[in-house]
């Protein structure tokens, strides 16, 4: 009897699982907005700063950090006259030994090109702050989400490229092509 009354009760919770499935009808009979290819730059992926006028090395070293990943969604825009795309950048941040401050600006920015990227479109720089909590020496953090907008004469999104880089000086971006990638 007990056997009998647990399959059941299996039985219900499986029926429940797969009513959740998305067996039924959908709501929306339109596909899902085209999104643009979206990639972080790999010689732009790394920022590390030291002290003004030191040597750049360990010692001397104030933030470290890396542009690890994104968030990013595509949807139509409310009159389905275009596409927005909604993306947000994510670091990891270390402070470094000589760092002074709790908290570091992470200037980076977003760039349009088209297919082959030969044509920058548009391009947008930002900052995002990061504070280290007390006593510690790392933190990840998402920057405030940024939206793009692809007008409807732009049909074919997707041959559009979004490429995120953090803003480098001609010395960090010669310093991250000698090291590669991390």
């Amino acid at each position: 009897m007990a056997k009998m009354r647990l399959r059941a009760a299996y039985g219900l919770a499986a029926a429940a699982l797969l009513a959740g499935c998305g067996g039924g009808t959908s709501l929306s009979t339109n596909p899902p907005a085209p999104c643009p290819r979206i990639t972080i730059l790999a010689d732009g992926a790394d920022l590390t700063r030291h002290r003004d006028g030191a040597v750049p090395d360990l010692a001397s070293m104030t933030s470290d950090a890396r542009l690890i990943g994104f968030n990013a969604n595509c949807d139509y825009t409310r009159r389905r006259d275009g596409v927005s795309v909604r993306i947000s950048a994510i670091f990891d941040v270390e402070r470094g030994p000589a760092a002074t401050a709790p908290r570091v600006s992470l200037p980076w920015f977003i760039a349009v090109t088209d297919a082959g990227d030969g044509q920058i479109i548009e391009r947008r720089d930002y900052v995002t702050p990061a504070e280290f909590a007390a006593n510690a020496n790392r933190v990840r953090i998402a920057s405030t989400p940024v939206v793009l907008s692809f007008p409807a004469e732009e049909r074919l999104v997707e041959n559009h490229n979004v490429r995120l880089s953090f803003q480098l000086t001609p010395d960090d971006l010669e310093r991250n092509r000698r090291r590669g990638p991390r």
